[in-house]
């Protein structure tokens, strides 16, 4: 069985930094792209990073040089390390791993941990 589990939200100043940690159980990363998404009440849950299986990132433009995503391959973790944090990042923050071998880091996402807050005050 395939679970998710992150860590390390909680509340921070504008300006401040976080790290947000998700370690995935029951399946390898190696092959299987990796994401983190995050949702804000009323809205849609947005992609924000990707790392694809074969290496590559992808970041939206609003957290690009801002946000770095990483993972230990080791650890089965997967990190995303948040800097100059704004308002507008408060939201419940998810990691996701594809269901398939391979593919578009965009969708295909099958398995999801259960969120952890994030906060930014201004």
């Amino acid at each position: 069985q395939v679970q998710l589990g992150e860590s390390g939200g909680g509340l921070v100043q504008a300006g401040g930094s976080l790290t947000l940690s998700c370690v995935v159980s029951g399946r390898t990363f190696r092959g299987y792209n990796m994401a983190w998404f995050r949702q804000t009440p009323g809205k849609e849950r947005e992609l924000i990073a990707a790392i694809s299986w074969g290496g590559g990132r992808y970041y939206v433009a609003s957290v690009k040089g801002r946000f770095t995503m990483s993972k230990d391959n080791a650890k089965n973790t997967l990190y995303l390390q948040m800097n100059s944090l704004k308002p507008e990042d408060t939201a419940v923050y998810y990691c996701a791993q594809a269901g398939r071998y391979g593919g578009e880091v965009s969708g295909g996402y099958d398995y999801w941990g259960q969120g952890t807050q994030v906060t930014v005050s201004s």
